[in-house]
Parts: structure tokens; sequence; C-alpha cells
């Protein structure tokens, strides 16, 4: 069974052309994380989980989901982790955690899909993520494939003690909602809570307000129709990212 988690749709395109090449199963995550839901799951195949990859390692709120979360069935498990650029030491840390969690860990495979983390860098146009999208095509199928014969993913060593500098420093400093807020183009639509998988924006007088936990997904300020979110003033006239639907 194949488990995702998105904010913008990377781990999404990924873990349907994954599904694809392997007739998995497919969950998005979205609504269990959401809601806090940790009913038991059951594969008699190998789980495979894709997610985005946060500061080097792969979201909290995933690996928090995890270890309250029973899986049944088999125990094999292989993470496919989508980034701009680099996963860093995150099989390592996922490793540990298939131990914590007496799951067999199959592995960890990055793939490099468009930026979308703008609170920091900018996101591709249009033509260049779809460019970049073309190119992960080989490394999901090597993905796909491996999953299918039952082998490993290349071993992938080194870089576990900075991921988790780099991860800690983050969650710290940078992952907070105080900066978020809509400007006066904002048409009260309620996508942003709508898409928020911390469940932490209400909408107050047709304006969204953004409570304490956040993750930094970047949903509410990508798909905001009327671009009316943003963060601070690191996001002004930055290109907003959205996953195209039919690559």
């Amino acid at each position: 069974m194949i488990l995702y988690y998105t904010g913008t749709g990377n781990s999404a395109c990924v873990a349907r052309q994954i599904a694809a090449e392997t007739g998995d199963e497919v969950l998005n995550l979205f609504e269990k994380l959401r809601a806090g839901d940790h009913t038991p799951l059951h594969a008699d195949r190998p789980w495979v989980v894709v997610t985005p990859t946060y500061a080097w390692q792969m979201p909290r709120l995933v690996r928090d989901w995890l270890r309250q979360t029973p899986l049944t069935g088999c125990r094999e498990i292989y993470f496919i982790l989508t980034c701009g650029s680099s996963i860093g030491g995150a099989g390592a840390h996922l490793k540990a955690l298939c131990r914590e969690l007496g799951l067999d860990f199959r592995g960890c495979a990055p793939v490099v899909m468009p930026e979308n983390y703008i609170a920091m860098f900018k996101a591709p146009g249009p033509e260049e993520a779809r460019r970049i999208i073309a190119a992960a095509r080989g490394s999901i199928d090597a993905a796909a494939a491996a999953i299918a014969a039952g082998r490993p993913f290349p071993e992938r060593t080194g870089g576990k003690l900075r991921s988790s500098l780099v991860n800690g420093v983050f969650y710290r400093l940078a992952v907070k909602a105080k900066k978020f807020y809509a400007t006066d183009a904002c048409t009260g639509c309620g996508n942003c809570a709508a898409g928020c998988p911390m469940n932490n924006i209400r909408m107050a007088d047709g304006r969204p307000v953004w409570g304490d936990a956040c993750t930094h997904c970047m949903a509410c300020i990508c798909a905001c129709p009327a671009r009316a979110v943003e963060y601070g003033g690191r996001t002004r006239n930055k290109v907003r990212y959205i996953c195209p639907e039919d690559v």
C-alpha cells in the first residue's frame, strides 16, 4: 500500500506514478493527519511512504503519525522523499524509526521535484516545473521497479548528523505560522483553511486566521486562487507552485 502526504502536489504526483507501475493501492494521508486518525491499516504487500523533505528529513507530522498508527500485515516498508535538491541524511533517520517501530526498512529514495518552499526559496515557472517533473521520471521508474521486484533501494550513507542539526534549527526557528497573513485581495473562499493538514487555519469574518500549529507545507499560500496569502515580506511577487495534475 502506498501512503502519501503532500502539500502542493509533488508527492501525490510521485505516488500516483509509483502506483501505476506497481499496481498498489494508494491512500492520501491528508484527512488522517488533519483529524488525528490513528486507525490501524493493513497491507499484504510492502508499505511505501511518499512524502516531501522538510529540512533534510521526513516531515515530523508524518513521522509522529507513523509512531501512533499500527501498520499490520507486511513488515517491509520503503520511503520515497521528494525534494528540491537533496534529502541529506533522511534515510538514516528513517532506518532508526523503522527499528523503533519493528518495521523492515527497505531503503529511502530521493526524487527531485520543483521547489515549493517559497518562504525561503524561489519556485520555478510552469515550463521549468514541467521540465523538472519530466526529468524525475527516471528516479520514479527506478524506485517502482525495485519495489515491484522486492529489491531494497540502493543504500545511501552519511549526512545523519547534518540532517539532525539542520532539522532541529528549522523546526525551532522557522516553522511558525505568525508571519502568514492575507492581503486585501482575499475573497474569503476558505481554500487555505480547507487545505491545511494541521487544521491550523480558521475563517473569521471571511478572513483566514492562523493558529500556533504549522508545518510550513506552503499549501495555504500556494493554493490561494487570489494570491492573497503572504509570508512576511519573503513571498511578495514570488511564483506560487502547485504540481500540474496532467503530468
